[in-house]
């Protein structure tokens, strides 16, 4: 396929998919990555070094934010720039997101390192804990640069129509990861930090193939130092998205907290169904997230190109998608709730809780893919203070005002029913926005 005749010519379903499916495949194998790793963590049956581990998500969802900050934000410009028929300054951009990631992921490894201590106790390490902690977060912070950059490449490469390529790289590393689980945690007795070992090399072999494909595969695209001299408008217009990308990796740990918090009032069993049912609606909405991210550099393409017709069919075919993916995963699950639930717990006070629980999140499904739709358009088109206002309400000031109101009104099934109220207002909210912003459907 010519350089741009995916993003110009192809038809508007047939870049759609070829952009998104690769993601989506490799989101899956990621989840299946997550869900061994967490089983061979667990099988040690030391329960120590089970919650030192757990301790550390936090410092992922960091990791995750900072490399979101340069590969959501860069990828954003570049795909615009592409448009534009600016392949130089692209090339630029993608150059300073790749070592502006690896500064910061540096910066971030040292400073985990010099305060450790003082981060596992704000962590909660106590006790036996703090060993294991100790030794996978020792690990993970020698690989925060490898874990950082790793989110920047693969943004990167789509609006070059790389996309498989990009699932490659995830794939292997997942797969690497997988293979080692065993053989560090068990076979040569590292435990904790078997497992930290085992995560970081499978970011680096990803970082590694993406580098590759980057330095002889892409035609616009560059990891070379010289090239990191970007504008001061583009400096700003990386930031201006790539901040908003961020912190949505905080308002999802804000929403978790406040959740946990209004829900414990009613019973631990309400706290474990819930944390049950929200990794399986994860599973839908991993799925409708990457169709969203896959879909960003056809529309920032077509934005960048002032291409308005094929834009508003873009914006068309992925409300379409995503509302058809939404009802259809939903009303499945919907379906299967009780099923689902019992695969996890057989307790049928807790299946029974989850399930209502499960069935009130995916109630909203449609609404919640339109929302991702708009947001991720915001994204790509480079508006940073819609971004920024969805980015603050669906999981942070709406969803806290929604959750506070409706116990007060309904107890227990307010506070379950929160996150669908607040997907349908924040949809609503989105519309306008989008209305707003000039770029008509």
């Amino acid at each position: 396929m010519e350089e741009n005749e995916l993003f110009e010519r192809a038809s508007v379903p047939k870049a759609f998919f070829t952009l998104t499916i690769p993601l989506v495949l490799g989101r899956i194998v990621g989840l299946v990555y997550n869900m061994v790793d967490t089983y061979f963590i667990a099988k040690t049956q030391d329960a120590a070094l089970v919650a030192g581990v757990s301790l550390c998500a936090p410092v992922f969802i960091l990791m995750v934010a900072l490399g979101d900050l340069f590969g959501l934000g860069s990828s954003s410009v570049i795909s615009r720039l592409f448009g534009e028929r600016r392949d130089e300054e692209g090339r630029n951009v993608s150059s300073f997101g790749f070592w502006g990631s690896v500064a910061v992921g540096v910066l971030t490894g040292a400073l985990m390192l010099v305060f450790q201590q003082p981060v596992l106790s704000l962590l909660g390490a106590k006790g036996d804990v703090v060993y294991h902690a100790s030794q996978y977060y020792r690990y993970i912070a020698l690989g925060a640069p490898a874990m950082v950059v790793s989110l920047v490449p693969t943004n990167q490469l789509r609006p070059e129509g790389l996309a498989n390529q990009c699932m490659a790289a995830s794939v292997a590393g997942s797969i690497l990861n997988m293979i080692l689980d065993p053989i560090f945690i068990f076979t040569l007795g590292m435990g904790a930090a078997g497992a930290a070992i085992a995560t970081v090399l499978g970011n680096v072999l990803s970082v590694a193939i993406m580098i590759w494909v980057t330095a002889r595969q892409a035609k616009k695209l560059s990891v070379l130092p010289r090239h990191v001299r970007v504008s001061r408008e583009n400096l700003l217009a990386v930031f201006a998205i790539g901040i908003p990308a961020s912190l949505n990796n905080v308002m999802q740990s804000f929403a978790g907290v406040l959740l946990n918090r209004n829900l414990v009032v009613y019973g631990t069993d309400s706290v474990a169904a819930m944390g049950i049912a929200s990794k399986i609606y994860m599973v839908l909405m991993m799925i409708m997230v990457s169709f969203a991210f896959g879909a960003m550099p056809l529309i920032g393409f077509c934005y960048g190109a002032n291409n308005r017709e094929r834009l508003r069919k873009a914006i068309r075919f992925d409300i379409l998608a995503q509302v058809v993916i939404a009802v259809a995963g939903a009303g499945l699950m919907i379906l299967t709730a009780p099923q689902l639930m019992s695969f996890f717990l057989k307790e049928a006070a807790v299946v029974e809780k989850g399930s209502l629980m499960l069935r009130c999140m995916l109630a909203s499904a449609p609404f919640a893919g339109m929302f991702l739709v708009f947001i991720t358009l915001f994204q790509a088109t480079g508006k940073a203070m819609p971004t920024l206002i969805l980015t603050l309400s669906r999981q942070g000031i709406v969803y806290a005002a929604c959750i506070f109101a409706l116990r007060a009104l309904f107890g227990f099934h307010g506070v379950i029913c929160a996150q669908a109220v607040s997907d349908v207002l924040t949809t609503l909210l989105a519309l306008v926005l989008f209305v707003r912003s000039g770029i008509a459907i």
